[in-house]
């Protein structure tokens, strides 16, 4: 059985939300850890070692939504508020893919993620395929719940990414059955209607009805004030009245955005223990608002966090998300009312729970499997440190991340990657963009 020896730590934080904290080694044997602080090298005499002399051990990052099939159009769909955005850009760029372009799309993205200390995602792709994708999440070696976006109705959503309900159904459940629980367990599938404005009633009560619980449900709801008053215009009611009405809110239900809500739609979130995914940036830059947080959380909302997608970001950065949370919050709560320890939480254990992996991941204890990261906060823009939680939220950056573990595996070592290319995957990502962006001006000028 192989082990792993993290090394010399000048810190480990065990994990939300009282974020203990030690410092020494971490033994990692089949994958799980075996024990976390103090000096563990006489236990594992023939480990492999990674040195994190002076380096912070935390939980990985955990991001619980992002769009992988998006990240080669980054800088593509600038300066649009949401329906716009994605009417003229990102719908139609979409269509444009094919396998070899979402493939390229995807590693990009996992490349950034994992180099910046994320370990878990949850992904929502374009219509077509989506098998591109999980071959991408299952050789990065990144922890993933993933899902083919469902879309059978909406205006100016392009015809290539229109299905018929049944088609869109049929081939969700055939994703399910060759991905979820793949890799060892390390891939997951998540059924996701894409929002209520692309997809019928039809769609999103089958979704509810076949998937019985067993599956996670992933969607967008509430991002901003155009696409909430056009919902409940064409639907006589708002957003989470017209989700619940088809039964597809529950703990297993994760909702992007939800930043344009009423009090009975947090009601609705709260007694259904529905999931709120936060984006900040990108709700900041496509003008959309900024969700109450603080709020939800009050109400008894569960709320983790995610970077959505590069077009709408520019990054995959979780630091950079961590720290524009806080900020918002600040401002918009007050100072203090949401801490660091707070949003540290919200983007490792509670997105572990959000996922339903809070048995396997989101702490750093015995019998779990080994996801943590090693961050440098010994840099001119992080020290002195007097508490590690704020020096992660407001003070480091994605550069400072120098090792990332996924189920013991070692995937980024000394800040660079493992199994995969950097420069291949940045060059084949260059190429294919190029190609997507050809094919679009083909079919705007046919």
């Amino acid at each position: 059985m192989s082990s792993l020896l993290v090394r010399n730590a000048a810190r480990i934080l065990i994990g939300g939300p009282d974020w203990e904290e030690t410092a020494g080694d971490v033994l990692v044997e089949g994958g799980r850890i075996l024990e976390a602080g103090g000096d563990l090298a006489a236990r594992a005499p023939d480990a492999k070692i990674l040195d994190a002399r002076g380096l912070t051990i935390l939980p990985g990052l955990v991001q619980t939504h992002v769009h992988l099939c998006q990240t080669l159009f980054r800088g593509l769909a600038e300066g649009l508020p949401l329906l716009p955005w994605l009417k003229t850009k990102i719908w139609p760029l979409e269509a444009a893919h094919d396998a070899e372009s979402i493939t390229a799309s995807a590693r990009l993205s996992v490349a950034e993620l994992l180099l910046g200390g994320t370990t878990t995602i949850l992904d929502m792709g374009t219509t077509r395929h989506h098998d591109a994708v999980f071959r991408v999440l299952e050789e990065s070696g990144i922890r993933a719940a993933s899902g083919k976006a469902m879309m059978d109705d909406g205006d100016g959503v392009p015809l290539e990414l229109l299905e018929t309900t049944v088609d869109a159904l049929r081939e969700s459940f055939d994703l399910a059955e060759r991905w979820d629980g793949a890799a060892g367990g390390r891939l997951r599938y998540a059924f996701a209607p894409r929002f209520v404005l692309s997809c019928t009633e039809d769609l999103i009560r089958e979704v509810a009805r076949l998937t019985r619980g067993e599956f996670l449900l992933h969607t967008h709801a509430a991002e901003s004030a155009e696409e909430t008053a056009l919902v409940e215009r064409v639907k006589g009611r708002r957003n989470l009245r017209v989700l619940a009405d088809l039964g597809f809110l529950g703990p297993k239900t994760l909702l992007a955005h939800c930043v344009w809500l009423d009090d009975e739609e947090i009601d609705l979130l709260a007694q259904s223990r529905t999931r709120v995914l936060h984006c900040p940036r990108t709700n900041l830059k496509l003008g959309s608002g900024v969700a109450q947080v603080r709020r939800l959380l009050d109400r008894g909302v569960h709320v983790s966090i995610g970077c959505d997608g590069a077009p709408a970001n520019n990054t995959l950065d979780a630091f950079a998300e961590m720290r524009e949370a806080a900020l918002l919050s600040a401002a918009q709560a007050g100072p203090g009312k949401l801490t660091a320890q707070d949003v540290l939480t919200m983007a490792t254990w509670n997105g572990a729970e959000a996922l339903g992996w809070e048995d396997r991941i989101g702490r750093i204890t015995p019998g779990r499997d080994a996801d943590l990261i090693a961050v440098d906060l010994e840099t001119p823009h992080a020290a002195p440190v007097t508490d590690a939680a704020t020096a992660l939220v407001y003070s480091a950056k994605s550069q400072d991340v120098r090792h990332v573990v996924v189920a013991g595996e070692v995937l980024v070592e000394n800040g660079a990657l493992a199994r995969m290319s950097s420069a291949e995957i940045v060059c084949e990502a260059r190429a294919q963009a190029q190609r997507v962006e050809a094919r679009v001006a083909q079919r705007s000028a046919r």
